[in-house]
């Protein structure tokens, strides 16, 4: 990952409610959710949660797929993989510390 798209999606992630929608994203798994029932879920207004996960979708951390008349929203794993990988690259000078992040396990999909 490149320094500007860390400062990216640190910047889109710096505002409570695009943490919250990235989180319950992470929680879902890849399969992901409809986006009205992330914003029923969050008490979000249709507009509100728009705007949000705009940031989110433009700083490369949400992906969207149609399906149907639905839009589902996931969260990028690879791409929040990279950025905690971006921020601890040069731990401890590259010295073995066990400071590193913990791999991160991928959500398994659900079966149809």
């Amino acid at each position: 990952m490149k320094t500007n798209e860390a400062i990216k999606a640190l910047a889109a992630l710096s505002q409570e409610t695009r943490i919250g929608i990235y989180r319950l994203l992470v929680q879902q798994g890849p399969d992901g959710m409809p986006a009205s029932a992330i914003a029923e879920k969050l008490d979000l207004p249709n507009a509100t949660f728009s705007f949000h996960v705009k940031e989110l979708s433009q700083a490369g951390l949400v992906t969207a797929r149609q399906s149907g008349r639905f839009i589902y929203y996931s969260a990028n794993y690879p791409a929040m993989n990279d950025l905690v990988g971006y921020l601890t690259e040069n731990c401890c000078s590259g010295n073995e510390c066990g400071v590193g992040p913990a791999p991160v396990k991928m959500p398994r999909r659900k079966s149809a």
